[in-house]
């Protein structure tokens, strides 16, 4: 500021210095001594001239300055907003933090305690000796000590409360008689009600003598059914069967998660872990079979295989690689990312991105970017873009002139299936400012406009019956060839895979817990036309299904 006010008064000291100069210069001419070639005027001239420009770069530079003065102030400003964004932050992720240490340190503190609790007390069993009349005592082994005392524990939670299961008592009674085939049946016969019954599974799954085991022997005839004139992917009774054998290892997750340590190892015994991997094993090889786009991200025969190794903790048995080739096969299912989670697949999820990118699954790939936080490695605008562009050009007829009526409107369907998942993601995400939807939003109304106007148009082209007269004579109903009428009104096949969304989005972001999914992460709905046991299978109404 003070080299600024130096620079101004020397500017205003201008017309003094060439008053003083004009005087010297007359002072000069008076002596005559020398001839100058030079008048007076020109010299003013000049002067004035050098003093204008001064002046005018000088009101220059002082409007730089202020806006720099003004940009610099909107930058302190921005920074003190992201400074006071981050320490708030920081507090967030600190509470969380203690919040998450204080129940850790209490979960161990309690499993401790009972640990202390088993290894002080002498377990054994005392029998009466006939001959002698006298008590003998059988030591146990300590596996045994731990499952008796977890079911101990698991019979006073029931006796004090701590959980019941109110709705479907029934449960208990097939648990504790360890039925899984009748389990599976009354699950069949109850299938409306599937969400409260999965909120009461996981209680009913501690009555049980084994809950692990009881979930494994109903794991027995997931592949019984394929037969050679049976398709897995078709048959509802066995599509049916597999998603309630992929739903109870969920509610026994959802168990596991709620006890402690000594407890989940003594459900989660070697033994058990050793049956799980043999069943695994005995599956894996029926996998290789399996394609990522026949599949559609929606594998029963890929999520069963994971959702085992997860539940039962024998990931670290497979290779992590193979794995991963697994996850496309699963991508549209809502327990993929807490299964590449508690798999430890984590770090694999570029790769699976990647691969789904180039099979042209844009929305699942955009989906786990989110709930990895890929973002800013795999951009979500330019993906939806791409795979509204790639649905576009497939959806376009080589020769539109010649495109029959029914190839019009499989073209329309997948154009406006694509737009309406487009949106979807877009709105679950909260890219809004990102991709505007309202072009898109006009763009569904046009085509839904034009579906609503075939249909009207196909409907009154059908011919009419003859109405009798009043007299009584009159003409019967005209007979129609109903194979001809077939063949001029061609059905629209259902050629390409949809993405359905007809709920929010479903896939939870990363957390620092890697265990498995809790209960209530997904829902079932059913068609009304669910056949004889499992029926049709358990319909879903969203993108990424149980």
């Amino acid at each position: 500021m003070e080299d600024t006010q130096s620079v101004a008064t020397l500017v205003d000291s201008t017309t003094s210095k060439i008053q003083q100069l004009q005087k010297a210069f007359a002072e000069l001419e008076s002596h005559r001594a020398i001839t100058l070639n030079m008048k007076w005027k020109e010299l003013e001239e000049h002067f004035h001239g050098l003093e204008k420009s001064l002046k005018r770069r000088f009101h220059e530079l002082e409007d730089q300055e202020k806006e720099f003065e003004t940009k610099t102030r909107k930058a302190r400003e921005i920074l003190q907003k992201r400074e006071a964004a981050v320490v708030a932050k920081e507090q967030a992720s600190l509470l969380r933090l203690q919040e998450k240490r204080d129940a850790a340190v209490f979960a161990i503190t309690n499993s401790l305690e009972k640990h202390r609790k088993l290894s002080s007390e002498e377990p054994a069993d005392v029998s009466c000796d006939g001959d002698s009349g006298e008590l003998s005592v059988e030591e146990k082994p300590p596996d045994s000590v731990a499952s008796e005392s977890n079911l101990e524990d698991i019979k006073s939670s029931i006796e004090n409360g701590n959980f019941e299961v109110k709705s479907y008592p029934q449960l208990v009674k097939l648990c504790e008689e360890m039925d899984s085939e009748g389990l599976h049946k009354f699950i069949s016969d109850n299938r409306k009600n599937l969400a409260a019954l999965k909120e009461e599974i996981p209680w009913a799954l501690k009555a049980a003598a084994s809950p692990a085991c009881l979930v494994l022997e109903s794991l027995e005839g997931f592949y019984l059914s394929e037969v050679p004139n049976v398709d897995g992917k078709k048959d509802s009774n066995l599509l049916g069967l597999r998603r309630t054998c992929i739903m109870l290892m969920e509610c026994l997750s959802f168990l596991l998660s709620n006890l402690d340590v000594v407890s989940v190892c003594a459900v989660i015994s070697e033994d058990i872990k050793e049956q799980a991997k043999s069943i695994a094993e005995e599956w894996k090889p029926k996998l290789d079979a399996l394609d990522i786009d026949a599949s559609n991200g929606n594998s029963l025969e890929a999520h069963a295989f994971l959702q085992l190794l997860s539940t039962f903790g024998i990931a670290s048995d497979f290779n992590e690689e193979e794995l991963s080739r697994l996850i496309p096969m699963v991508s549209r299912r809502r327990q993929t990312a807490d299964l590449c989670r508690s798999l430890g697949l984590s770090e694999k999820m570029p790769g699976v991105i990647e691969v789904l990118v180039n099979n042209g699954r844009q929305i699942d790939a955009v989906n786990l970017a989110f709930a990895f936080e890929l973002t800013e490695q795999f951009s979500p605008v330019p993906l939806l873009k791409s795979y509204l562009k790639e649905a576009r050009k497939a959806s376009s007829p080589v020769k539109p002139g010649n495109a029959s009526p029914s190839a019009q409107t499989e073209v329309n369907e997948r154009e406006l299936t694509a737009l309406k998942a487009v949106i979807k993601c877009i709105e679950e995400h909260n890219l809004e400012e990102q991709y505007p939807i309202d072009p898109l939003q006009k763009r569904v109304l046009l085509l839904e406009k034009a579906k609503a106007d075939k249909k009207r148009a196909t409907e009154a082209a059908k011919p009419q019956p003859k109405r009798p007269r009043a007299n009584g004579a009159g003409y019967g109903p005209r007979v129609t060839n109903g194979a001809a009428d077939k063949a001029f009104y061609p059905r629209v096949t259902d050629r390409y895979p949809q993405y359905v969304y007809d709920r929010p989005y479903v896939y939870t972001g990363p957390a620092d817990n890697h265990g498995p999914s809790l209960l209530g992460s997904a829902t079932y709905n059913f068609s009304p036309s669910h056949g004889n046991y499992f029926g049709n299978g358990y319909q879903y109404q969203a993108p990424y299904l149980h």
